[in-house]
């Protein structure tokens, strides 16, 4: 049986105006004059440069051409990551004059590879399925995808019946191009093909082919007495000249090739200036740009709004103009947002971690987590997070991402808390100055720790050191 009912419930949803300046404030410095472009180039009201202070800034009347919002999907304004500073090939368009990021244009992987199979000349059916192979190749310059389902992506984009030994064939000439390494399906092959390549530089090659190809599982845990009993090594001095021969490969041959080679600066947030003792902070110039709303286009919608003629074409006429007008006004206003909300958390950080900015002594670091800061300046936990996770400051002893200075607390034997990179910095510490012929266990690295008055669990002791990207200590052994 079926019964009908009311229920109440609350929700909240984001206006056009707070999704603005949520999208600005996740935006890098080095961003954001992109998408101040971007944004004077759709919205004809919006203009570059500073409002006339003489000029009265007239109200918007709607009387009776009142606009109806339209429904925002908040998961489209939100589903871009601005959490951290983009990598190459990414940011600005090419034409970007700034130069603070200088641009130079290359061939991609792609093109460079296809340009090689050219010089094969192979007949058009293994040449198609080249090209298909060199589509399946990754960024870091690996082939992961089976070959038996790239031969069903060449019979079906490419009208080619194959199998997958004329695959192969076709694989194993494209694994002889530059740059070394190339379309490798795995590490050890990747490995491999460098190796095989270097036969001429000496016998500690060929043995290393021999290790990689007969112990690598040994190899990656660094078992090292195993692969000596393994492969009869007698001279120890050999299998070190072998071990550094396969250290100096590259493990991803595709990360150096990209369709467009940029040299990206780290554009700093804000300046911080130590004078004799008093810390002066200022916001980067690039975080202010001059807009203006247009006066062309407010005297418009005055001229429309006094008009005796009220016909459906001038409605819409001006409905298009104060939407624009509109659309200018908040876009300022979530620019003029941005800038207050970032001076206001980095002052709060400033005050909590004062000491540290003195000097840079990363033992000076208070414990300090998102919520400190966002009871500080009255703020939601996620707006701190969202400064925090994308915005970098520069200092006299180097640039450091907000997020450096957060951290949790550690109780010490004296019963104050410190920062737990504090800690980590004693760990590392630690590791840098072991034997690494016999490296420090957690477990050991946990009885030095609460020695030295950290009160610190093993299992805490594992979760930083990984933070820290250490391996364990078997893989830092050392011959």
């Amino acid at each position: 049986m079926q019964k009908l009912g009311l229920t109440q419930t609350l929700s909240q949803k984001l206006s056009p105006q707070q999704i603005q300046f949520i999208k600005l404030l996740q935006v890098p410095t080095a961003e954001l004059e992109t998408r101040v472009e971007e944004e004077l180039e759709i919205n004809p009201a919006l203009e570059e440069g500073k409002d006339d202070p003489e000029e009265k800034e007239e109200d918007l009347e709607e009387e009776e051409y009142e606009t109806s919002d339209d429904d925002i999907n908040i998961e489209d304004y939100l589903q871009d990551d601005y959490s951290g500073y983009k990598m190459q090939g990414d940011g600005p368009n090419p034409d970007d004059e700034n130069k603070e990021m200088p641009i130079s244009i290359a061939t991609s992987l792609n093109e460079q590879l296809e340009i090689q199979l050219g010089y094969l000349r192979l007949d058009e059916r293994l040449e198609m399925i080249g090209k298909q192979l060199i589509g399946s190749i990754e960024s870091d310059g690996y082939i992961r995808r089976d070959l038996e389902a790239i031969v069903d992506d060449i019979a079906f984009a490419q009208n080619i019946e194959t199998d997958i030994d004329e695959v192969e064939s076709v694989l194993m000439k494209i694994q002889t191009f530059d740059p070394p390494g190339i379309a490798a399906r795995n590490l050890q092959e990747c490995l491999l093909l460098q190796l095989e390549r270097k036969l001429d530089d000496g016998l500690n090659v060929q043995i290393a082919i021999r290790i990689i190809s007969n112990c690598f599982d040994e190899f990656t845990k660094k078992h090292y007495d195993k692969i000596t009993k393994k492969l009869g090594l007698e001279d120890e001095s050999m299998l070190k000249e072998a071990i550094l021969a396969i250290t100096r490969l590259n493990p991803k041959p595709g990360g150096s090739s990209s369709g467009l080679v940029r040299t990206q600066y780290l554009i700093p947030d804000f300046i911080l200036n130590n004078n004799n003792g008093k810390l002066e902070l200022t916001l980067n110039s690039r975080n202010a740009p001059e807009l203006k709303v247009s006066q062309s286009y407010s005297e418009m919608l005055d001229a429309y709004g006094k008009s005796d003629k009220k016909d459906k074409k001038l409605k819409e006429t001006v409905n298009f103009v104060k939407q624009k007008l509109d659309s200018a006004k908040w876009f300022i206003d979530a620019i003029k947002q941005r800038q207050n909300t970032l001076l206001n958390t980095m002052r709060a950080i400033l005050e909590y971690q004062f000491e540290f900015f003195q000097e840079g002594d990363e033992s000076k670091l208070r414990p300090m987590i998102l919520k400190d800061i966002a009871d500080n300046i009255q703020m939601d936990i996620s707006t701190v997070s969202r400064v925090a996770n994308s915005k970098s400051i520069q200092t006299d002893f180097g640039i450091f991402p907000l997020k450096y200075f957060f951290s949790e607390g550690i109780s010490t034997d004296s019963g104050e808390d410190v920062s737990s990179r504090e800690v980590k910095h004693v760990l590392k510490e630690m590791i840098d100055k072991e034997n690494k012929m016999k490296p420090l266990s957690d477990d050991k690295i946990e009885t030095m720790l609460n020695e030295k008055g950290y009160n610190i669990a093993r299992r805490t002791v594992a979760k930083y050191r990984e933070q820290l990207n250490l391996p364990v200590a078997r893989l830092r052994k050392e011959l």
